[in-house]
């Protein structure tokens, strides 16, 4: 079997490591589960058990390189990433896969950019972390937004959520991510203000006017990469948050043949430049759900050869936006984009910004 139909899923047993093994199988590709947990990888769903399974931690490289050999990317889906986003592109890069990560977190970002660069490039392979709902699909939004520019005098990203049932992982992570958020302030990446800003932001349909606050996540670190912007600033409407901070909230459960909760989104973005404002916007339904079909279209382009080739990139940088935001709406169903024609005006009243 070609390596190029092999994708290693890191963290497979998980909530979106499901989703994103399924997506492999729907797309044709061959899936080999691997995580921490030699219990947990026996136990996988029936429709999973004829699937290789590779049992390696986090803190051998030699083992994990080993877990590597034989596949054509490798897609991390297992957090906290400050623990094994690295080590596991790491292996990747040295075992000549791509690697693809769905990583919330600025820090892992920026680390995978500075250190994986040069070494992916001389492998001839592509490192792509936060190809996700969080970070991944803000990116395309706005890189499809400049409609071929790389110039914004100012964007801002509103991340609505009608609620939020965190999985175990998301609330193992924000422990552990406790590192300044960072925004783009006068062309540079600086931190967020404390305490946070807020204010109320109209989104789309379903969500209507909603109390928002900063919280950037890791859009912030990918937009950087790739375009030049000036100011950035990145929301979430505060209903979610209550939801996050609350000890007791459920774990997201099914309601569909897929697996989906029926948790809805909306992503909406505002690019201006000069007199000209666009805004593009995205919804669909189920955070994690829907960061399976993205992170799994970068991973066909990149084992296909549509991508803009080697090296550690942004997923606006690594792929065509406009493209991916199509396929993603039309072929898997996964989102619907709305986009504006030109504006003078902004068609939205943003948060405060002080």
């Amino acid at each position: 079997m070609n390596a190029t139909d092999r994708v290693l899923v890191y963290g497979a047993t998980g909530h979106t490591g499901r989703f994103v093994v399924d997506e492999l199988l729907r797309r044709g590709l061959v899936p080999v589960l691997a995580g921490r947990s030699a219990e947990r990888l026996a136990a996988v769903p029936p429709r999973h058990a004829a699937l290789e399974r590779r049992v390696v931690g986090i803190d051998d490289p030699d083992l994990l390189r080993r877990a590597v050999a034989g596949t054509g990317a490798v897609i991390n889906c297992a957090g906290p990433f400050l623990d094994t986003a690295l080590p596991l592109a790491q292996a990747a890069v040295q075992a000549g896969a791509h690697y693809l990560d769905v990583t919330a977190e600025q820090p892992v970002v920026q680390a995978l950019y500075r250190d994986l660069d040069a070494p992916a490039r001389a492998a001839g392979v592509a490192v792509v972390p936060a190809m996700a709902f969080y970070g991944g699909l803000a990116d395309l939004l706005v890189t499809a937004a400049l409609d071929g520019g790389s110039r914004a005098d100012e964007v801002e990203v509103a991340i609505g959520l009608d609620r939020w049932w965190p999985t175990a992982g998301t609330r193992v992570t924000g422990a552990r991510n406790t590192a300044t958020r960072l925004v783009i302030r006068g062309n540079a990446l600086t931190a967020l203000e404390s305490p946070a800003p807020s204010g109320t932001w109209s989104y789309p349909s379903p969500l209507g006017e909603q109390s928002v606050v900063q919280m950037p996540f890791s859009e912030v670190i990918t937009i950087d990469r790739h375009l030049d912007v000036g100011e950035l600033r990145s929301y979430l409407n505060t209903a979610p948050l209550e939801d996050l901070r609350d000890d007791a909230t459920p774990a997201p459960v099914s309601t569909d043949e897929h697996g989906r909760s029926a948790q809805r989104f909306v992503v909406d973005v505002l690019v201006r430049h000069g007199a000209d404002t666009r805004r593009t916007s995205a919804t669909g339904r189920d955070i994690y759900a829907v960061t399976a079909p993205i992170v799994v279209e970068g991973a066909v382009r990149l084992l296909d050869g549509r991508h803009r080739g080697p090296g550690a990139a942004a997923p606006g940088e690594a792929f065509d936006a406009a493209d991916v935001l199509a396929t993603l709406e039309r072929d898997a169903g996964a989102i619907a984009v709305q986009r504006s024609a030109r504006a003078s005006a902004r068609p939205v009243r943003a948060a405060d910004s002080a």
